[in-house]
């Protein structure tokens, strides 16, 4: 065999993918992919002004040990072209278009978190014979109580991490107990190690276009959400003050057949303070 016919080793380090793009109707999207290469992917949807800089480390690298998994910036966001559209709608839209043209999917999973879950929602939703399996967490139902509070929750919290120096994250996602705190700094931790390649964070803009996305998708009539008869996760920690825990539980009763984990002592990001837990259970819930 010479060395042109030789496969390339397959990546399964988050740290280490390679950037890539791919233009969709004059739209750029920049993605990240590792993993066994597959038919069906788990396309991985990122939460409130996030890149692809801020996935968990130890949950996609779980995951991406038997899956293929698919990271991307929504648009306005990260590497990606345009600007962040006005409803969570449109980039449900967005990102059916990055996975069926732009990549060519047919058949996916998805792993959301957070705004990433109500995206994932509104594209099952509308394009239910597109995913297979689907994990939500840290998200909550369109029209879910509360959701649209969660433009003064961030606010006051950036706030709180300016004044006290600290990644707005770790105030935003972990309770402010011993427990939390360590986590909290784990977790930093483990989003810096990447160190090259990476995405410059989003901007003020882009942001509060996002906010306000969240902010109609939370006053605006319930889905039917009947319609999801895909084989659903559900997890979060039982002290999400972004969106408030109830409305996984509210999930887990609307989504027929769904299984719901709720991590103790925990907030907005319980699956990344007890990911050690929660990393396997994912990962065991796409082999399955």
């Amino acid at each position: 065999m010479n060395a042109s016919s030789t496969p390339e080793p397959v990546i399964t380090a988050y740290a280490h993918t390679v950037a890539k793009t791919v233009t969709v109707g004059g739209d750029t999207f920049a993605y990240r992919e590792l993993g066994p290469t597959e038919e069906i992917p788990v396309v991985f949807f990122v939460h409130l002004a996030a890149t692809l800089d801020n996935w968990d480390p130890r949950i996609v690298d779980a995951i991406a040990r038997t899956r293929h998994v698919i990271a991307f910036d929504q648009l306005g966001v990260g590497a990606s072209s345009g600007q962040v559209p006005g409803t969570l709608e449109e980039a449900a839209d967005d990102a059916y278009r990055f996975i069926t043209k732009g990549l060519g999917y047919d058949t996916i999973d998805v792993f959301s978190f957070s705004m990433g879950g109500m995206i994932a929602q509104d594209l099952v939703v509308k394009h239910p014979e597109l995913v297979r399996k689907l994990v939500l967490t840290g998200t909550g139902p369109r029209g879910g109580k509360d959701i649209d509070r969660v433009v003064g929750t961030t606010y006051l919290d950036i706030v709180r991490a300016v004044l006290t120096r600290s990644d707005p994250k770790e105030i935003l996602f972990f309770n402010r107990d011993a427990a939390g705190k360590k986590a909290a700094k784990a977790f930093v931790e483990r989003l810096a190690e990447r160190t090259a390649g990476r995405d410059e964070p989003i901007t003020t803009k882009a942001f509060r276009r996002q906010l306000k996305a969240i902010q109609r998708y939370g006053r605006s009539a319930p889905s039917d959400l009947s319609v999801i008869t895909q084989p659903t996760l559900i997890a979060n920690g039982d002290n999400d003050r972004m969106v408030p825990s109830v409305l996984s539980e509210d999930l887990h009763r609307r989504i027929k057949g769904s299984e719901l984990i709720i991590y103790p002592g925990s907030g907005h990001g319980g699956i990344f303070q007890y990911w050690d837990k929660f990393a396997p259970v994912a990962a065991a819930f796409f082999n399955n």
